[in-house]
């Protein structure tokens, strides 16, 4: 399953709730709700580091006013969810009996299986 994007912030391990643009033709710094996808050139920002981001002296910070809130639940997270579930729910395939020979020996004592060598024991 998809997990929730992370604020950016170096060490940072909150959830992402806005999200930062630089304007750097308008010295601007703007911080508003997180967008739909991560792009290039933005920074995901948890609630405590997009209230207290500040900008180079001669910058301004345009800042959205309302309230920041975790994105809900997308239908590509629910899908996920029952897959994964679903893959849990698989039956494992049982083991062969102690004692019975290695389905993945080969018919000689020595042989390749792709990039392994089969290395016969020493007596």
């Amino acid at each position: 399953m998809r997990s929730p994007r992370r604020c950016t912030r170096n060490g940072c391990p909150r959830q992402a709730v806005a999200t930062l643009t630089y304007v750097y033709n308008e010295s601007t710094a703007v911080v508003g709700p997180l967008a739909a996808f991560a792009e290039p050139h933005t920074y995901d920002l948890c609630e405590p580091h997009a209230r207290s981001l500040t900008a180079p002296r001669g910058w301004d910070v345009v800042r959205h006013e309302g309230e920041f809130e975790p994105p809900p639940p997308t239908t590509d997270d629910l899908v996920a969810l029952a897959e994964a579930v679903r893959e849990a729910a698989r039956p494992v395939a049982p083991r062969p009996p102690e004692g019975s020979p290695d389905p993945a020996a080969s018919t000689s004592s020595t042989g390749r299986r792709g990039h392994l060598r089969v290395i016969p024991p020493s007596h």
